[in-house]
């Protein structure tokens, strides 16, 4: 059966335990921050300490901000306080961020990826196993271990890393290294069975490794609420989501795949003059059904979801654009539904 994820939205560290804690007993599998105004690691300290069942994982904390061994140390001590319930989920960013505002190196972000995580590997496996550190590899070296900073093996094991990729290099490189993928929101069950599912094959036959070794999560935008008033407002917000996405050149490969590479370019412009309203109005209700899922009902939208990604991803995060606790619940109920 999927896992089903939410993703949480705090203002403050110190509120993650109990908004954890209430999607834990909601019934959630997983739950995950990300790393916008906020860092991404610091609040699952706390959630960790007031939640016993739930997964807490990063979706996504920016890897090219940070080198393998800090990474490292926050992957194993947060593995460690959960008891073995974090999953370290990773994002390359851009160019601009990360030169721009964490004056950080940026180049051939697929293959910087794909040293980051076997760097941050072979580190956990000289701290679990005894290993020596010998790590040399294209961007990263790490060659000196002593005793004094060295954790020793993690009584709870070593936490799973997952990588955000849409386009191929990166998708190669995350099955190649990683331990599963972290889907965009702005995807297709196309774009998956045409592009993103046949390079996992390909990396992982590299890598020497099964599928079943390997997880997909899945993040679906949606468009429903619980009045008519809320739901007309959850598919304009998911619209002009889509419309965002679409503007964006590093997601045009996304279009293309469905005949709408010509939308890219008009968005683009349309974005560059700032005309935010035409954006969302550009989006009609076919390229907005193609990308989003949109439904009355928590009981049709579960079904649309699954019979979307039902046999393909291991873990689903469904992206709600209303804030409404009780049509969550409704909609997750729906999801565990056999």
């Amino acid at each position: 059966m999927m896992k089903i994820d939410a993703g949480i939205m705090i203002n403050n560290p110190l509120e993650a335990g109990p908004a954890f804690k209430l999607v834990e007993d909601a019934g959630y599998d997983g739950a995950y921050t990300f790393e916008g105004a906020h860092d991404p690691f610091l609040p699952l300290v706390s959630a960790a300490s007031e939640t016993n069942k739930i997964e807490l994982i990063t979706s996504i904390a920016v890897a090219f901000a940070r080198n393998p061994m800090t990474l490292a140390n926050i992957g194993y001590d947060l593995n460690l306080v959960s008891e073995g319930r974090f999953i370290l989920g990773l994002g390359s960013q851009i160019k601009p961020h990360i030169t721009k505002r964490f004056s950080m190196p940026w180049s051939q972000p697929a293959a910087r990826m794909k040293d980051m995580v076997q760097a941050i590997k072979a580190i956990w496996d000289c701290w679990q196993n005894g290993t020596r550190l010998n790590y040399r590899g294209e961007f990263y070296t790490h060659t000196l271990m002593t005793p004094f900073f060295n954790p020793g093996p993690n009584s709870h094991g070593l936490p799973k890393i997952y990588v955000a990729a849409v386009g191929p290099l990166m998708t190669k490189a995350v099955a190649e290294s990683a331990d599963g993928l972290l889907g965009h929101p702005f995807s297709s069950p196309t774009y998956y069975d045409q592009v993103t599912l046949p390079i996992i094959k390909k990396g992982l036959e590299t890598a020497g490794k099964t599928r079943d070794q390997f997880d997909l999560s899945i993040s679906v935008m949606t468009g429903i609420g619980a009045t008519e008033e809320s739901h007309k407002k959850a598919v304009q917000a998911c619209r002009e989501q889509v419309a965002f996405y679409a503007s964006t050149p590093n997601y045009v490969a996304v279009l293309e795949t469905h005949g709408y590479g010509d939308l890219s370019k008009e968005l683009n412009q349309l974005s560059k003059k700032g005309k935010w309203q035409e954006m969302g109005e550009a989006i009609d209700d076919e390229v907005l059904k193609t990308f989003a899922v949109v439904e009355e009902t928590p009981e049709a939208l579960a079904q649309e979801i699954k019979t979307r990604y039902g046999s393909i991803g291991q873990r689903i995060a469904p992206v709600l654009y209303t804030g409404e606790l009780d049509l969550a619940a409704d909609v997750l109920k729906a999801l565990k539904a056999e």
